[in-house]
């Protein structure tokens, strides 16, 4: 019984750990360049982004204020979804 206990409490917290770390993270800024033939964006913070192979450009051009959803692949920061601020 002990043994199930400690199986189940080990599997929950690592459950919960990987969740954690997938979790998708949000940056708001300005559009310094956008490159959608390299697939890149720059922020006027000095982030980068890489855009994923599913991006849909919703027409972003240089000086208009992005939200930038992104998560983790490596070293690189991979935009899953760029939303146009008005």
């Amino acid at each position: 019984m002990r043994k199930l206990i400690v199986t189940a409490a080990a599997a929950a917290f690592l459950a919960s750990g990987g969740a954690a770390f997938a979790a998708v993270k949000h940056t708001t800024g300005t559009v310094k360049s956008f490159d959608g033939t390299a697939m890149s964006l720059v922020l006027d913070n000095g982030s980068t982004f890489t855009l994923s192979k599913a991006f849909k450009d919703p027409g972003i051009k240089p000086g208009e204020k992005v939200r930038v959803s992104w998560d983790m692949s490596g070293k690189n920061k991979i935009a899953e979804a760029v939303k146009i601020m008005k």
